[in-house]
């Protein structure tokens, strides 16, 4: 049986951090699509907390700054999630835009067998990929250039052959979360 709200304000601030951290990891399971509905009955519980000390004068100052808190951050994680819903339901959701182009037979940058290697001479390649995947995440690429991406990747080379005392580093671009990155692996010639 539920405690009713009310009796401890303490145990109550705790419920309510407990029951956001469910809902942030199961909102992130629906945006992944492991989860097939969005959480609302969760979603609900943790706003009836919200909404029954919203109305309920807190006295001491602590519990009171603790609340305030933990309002403010559901409050930004309710305005994320809904944006986050209003581009999947608009079909501008980058992830899923993603996953569809995979599904639809398209081959994303990503998704090439053969890493794309700085030493082999092959920077081109690997800025083409990375561009193209970027595009296909919805991320920005205004201002990026070869030149740049050559400073970074001769940083990065630099400090992995130091590092793990590889004679080279092979880069490949990849895709996490919706975001691209460029993946360093030392090569060691035996």
């Amino acid at each position: 049986m539920a405690r009713p709200l009310g009796k401890d304000i303490d145990e109550d601030m705790l419920l309510l951090e407990a029951k956001m951290k469910v809902l942030k990891f199961q909102y992130e399971q629906y945006f992944l699509g492991n989860r097939p509905r969005e959480p609302q009955v969760e979603r609900s519980e943790v706003q009836k907390i919200v909404a029954y000390w919203s109305n309920m004068a807190i006295r001491n100052t602590a519990s009171r700054f603790k609340f305030n808190t933990l309002c403010q951050r559901f409050f930004t994680f309710r305005r994320q999630w809904d944006e986050t819903c209003r581009k999947i339901e608009n079909g501008t959701y980058a992830p899923h835009q993603f996953k569809a182009k995979l599904r639809s037979g398209g081959r994303p940058a990503e998704a090439t067998e053969e890493p794309l290697s700085f030493v082999d001479h092959r920077v081109d390649d690997l800025f083409d990929s990375y561009v193209e995947a970027r595009k296909a995440c919805g991320e920005n690429v205004k201002g990026l250039t070869r030149q740049k991406l050559d400073i970074l990747i001769g940083k990065q080379e630099s400090a992995i052959k130091s590092r793990f005392d590889c004679s080279s580093v092979k880069f490949r671009v990849v895709v996490e979360n919706g975001k691209t990155k460029l993946k360093a692996q030392p090569v060691k010639v035996a």
